[in-house]
């Protein structure tokens, strides 16, 4: 009956903590619009994909025609509906960024622990991450997406490489200061593997920060494709995504606004969403802004009474 009771009570913790997990996070009205608004692109790019005509299909005849009830978002230079160009271009606007945000996420976490822990292996990584960090980030993205050749997939391996530093520099910062902590010593004086206190009690505490970067760095790689597809160093033509639109509708900026209107509103609606899901998970997973809350609650609750 005892061990019933216990079980009983545990399940009713856990599911008193996921509720109180869904108000804080229903609560932050940066971390529902982020997400709400990640989630109807998503929702564009898979099943948009489906509905949409062909992004292909040539129509001469009704070439540069304006928005209307039969093309959405008007067509181009060759007759193509944007509408299906946009939606088409979200998946792979939207695989450049998950890719970047997965790779670089990857290895900057490794890099990061790694530098953190060993400090012969700090003096080589974070001189290299110095290194490149201290190039421009586009600059680098062009010399690498040159010498590798424009496609999709080099522009994920260039994105990669420009934002690995930033992510390993996160990692090292939040797994220095777990290093320091006296569990960690009391784990060294017990004998326990350095892989094992690596991976098993570092890592779990660095994450949280992890996944807030990476929502800024998915953001920060759809504009830094949209700017080396613009200059004609991203992804190849006639494979639409939304930096290659803008640079066909720059031509005829002031003949066909709807070229370069539509395409520049779902970078600008992605990277908002990005953002603002990053500043929602930080505010959620960051115990110090969690604990900073109830007291600038408290002196506005006091200032108010005094008044």
């Amino acid at each position: 009956m005892v061990a019933i009771d216990l079980s009983a009570s545990m399940r009713f913790e856990r599911a008193r903590e996921r509720r109180a997990l869904l108000r804080k996070m229903l609560s932050n009205g940066g971390l529902v619009v982020g997400a709400l608004i990640i989630f109807i692109i998503v929702l564009c790019a898979t099943v948009g994909v489906l509905i949409a005509p062909d992004p292909q299909f040539l129509e001469p005849a009704i070439r540069l025609q304006a928005p209307s009830p039969a093309h959405w978002f008007g067509t181009d230079g060759f007759g193509r509906a944007v509408f299906s160009r946009v939606v088409n271009g979200a998946s792979t606007s939207l695989l450049i960024g998950t890719g970047t945000m997965g790779i670089a996420g990857s290895l900057g976490l490794i890099i990061g622990l790694y530098s953190a822990y060993y400090p012969r292996a700090d003096a080589i990584l974070m001189r290299v991450c110095d290194a490149l960090m201290a190039f421009p980030a586009l600059l680098l993205a062009i010399a690498i997406t040159a010498a590798l050749g424009p496609s999709t997939w080099n522009v994920i391996i260039s994105l990669s490489v420009v934002f690995t530093p930033v992510v390993a520099r996160v990692a090292r910062a939040s797994a220095l200061s777990i290093k320091q902590q006296v569990y960690i010593d009391s784990l060294r004086a017990q004998g326990a593997r350095s892989w094992r206190i690596l991976w098993s009690n570092i890592l779990p505490n660095v994450v949280s920060p992890l996944i807030v970067q990476a929502t800024f760095i998915f953001a920060d790689s759809l504009i830094v494709e949209a700017a080396l597809s613009f200059l004609g160093a991203g992804v190849p033509a006639p494979d639409p995504s939304w930096g290659n639109m803008l640079l066909e509708g720059k031509s005829v900026l002031f003949q066909a606004w709807w070229m370069t209107v539509f395409p520049g509103a779902a970078i600008m609606l992605t990277v908002l969403g990005a953002n603002l899901l990053g500043d929602g998970l930080r505010d959620l997973l960051d115990p110090h802004q969690r604990a900073l809350r109830p007291v600038f609650g408290f002196i506005r609750r006091d200032r108010k009474d005094k008044k």
